[in-house]
């Protein structure tokens, strides 16, 4: 009786359901935003692709593609179905990793910075398996924000005014941005007291980036003051080798409150009052088009804005 009602139910959805071969050549199309790039990640000719996409619109009754000179986008129906058909392609996906993997548990791809990775999401991970006991996390850590927008993640973090085309925004926190130090170099040198006195306090600086990011001049410059004669002790490519320094007492370090507060809380760095500048972007989490906001991504917006318990860290994972 189950496999005469499964084949009833299997010819309904053949009949109901164009080729799932379009289908998936579509959601390529949909999630590429390009015929050529999907022709090139299903290994056929961007002609057979294309030829399916015709197909599958007539089949339905529905264009999915307004196709310009140059680029394509898909219609009210197109954003329909590309939302339908990945978020049953991502459950598909999840079944066939637990069922290879032999657990129960979801894996769920988490993109963000470095800086991001090292100082907002290790120090939470002990609560996580408490928070999402049945989710198993991969991060797919990247140098700067420019690298986030791929398809392959399920989440994103990114620094910036919570508008990107190719998701939906949930707002994590704002910022707010101060000099920091360790107790060490506070213990041998006098508390600067003024902008001048910051100025010449040996600063550890590291390189903007494509997050956003400020270096001490433009700190300095959005306190409403130009500086020529910063002293520098260090100065890095990577964030986390500044707040390294810091930590090791070679300076003072551009504290970015979300990323160092542990670090405070724990007191190994220290805040200098009453210095500090509140950037206009903030983090969001983004959520790509076709993937739901469901309770899990609600769950791990939340975790990833809960403060940590303060504990002893000395230093940031390599």
């Amino acid at each position: 009786m189950r496999n005469q009602q499964a084949g009833s139910t299997q010819k309904g959805y053949r009949r109901i359901i164009p080729s799932m071969t379009a289908l998936l050549q579509f959601e390529s199309v949909a999630r590429l935003n390009s015929f050529t790039l999907a022709a090139k990640e299903l290994g056929v000719t961007q002609a057979a692709v294309s030829k399916q996409i015709k197909v599958l619109e007539e089949n339905i009754g529905v264009q999915l593609f307004q196709r310009l000179h140059r680029s394509i986008y898909l219609t009210e129906g197109g954003e329909t179905l590309f939302a339908i058909i990945s978020e049953s392609l991502q459950k598909i996906a999840s079944g066939f990793d637990q069922i290879t993997q032999g657990s129960d548990k979801r894996e769920l791809v988490l993109g963000s910075t470095a800086t991001f990775s090292h100082c907002r999401i290790m120090p939470r991970l002990a609560s996580l398996s408490e928070t999402l006991p049945h989710i198993r996390l991969r991060l797919a850590t990247q140098m700067f924000t420019g690298n986030l927008r791929t398809p392959d993640f399920d989440l994103d973090v990114r620094f910036g005014n919570g508008e990107w085309d190719d998701g939906h925004a949930l707002l994590l926190f704002e910022e707010e941005v101060f000099p920091v130090c360790s107790p060490a170099w506070l213990a041998r040198n006098p508390i600067p007291l003024s902008l001048d006195e910051l100025a010449g306090a040996g600063l550890l600086d590291a390189d903007a980036t494509s997050e956003g990011w400020v270096t001490w001049q433009s700190w300095f410059k959005d306190e409403g003051v130009n500086l020529a004669g910063l002293k520098y002790n260090l100065r890095c490519s990577l964030y986390t080798d500044a707040v390294q320094a810091a930590l090791n007492g070679y300076g003072v370090a551009l504290g970015w409150g979300r990323m160092v507060e542990h670090f405070i809380d724990a007191g190994t760095l220290v805040r200098l009052e009453p210095f500090v500048v509140r950037p206009k972007d903030a983090y969001y989490l983004v959520v790509p088009h076709g993937h739901c906001v469901n309770p899990d991504v609600l769950a791990i917006a939340q975790w990833l804005q809960v403060k940590t318990q303060a504990v002893q860290v000395q230093e940031i994972a390599e």
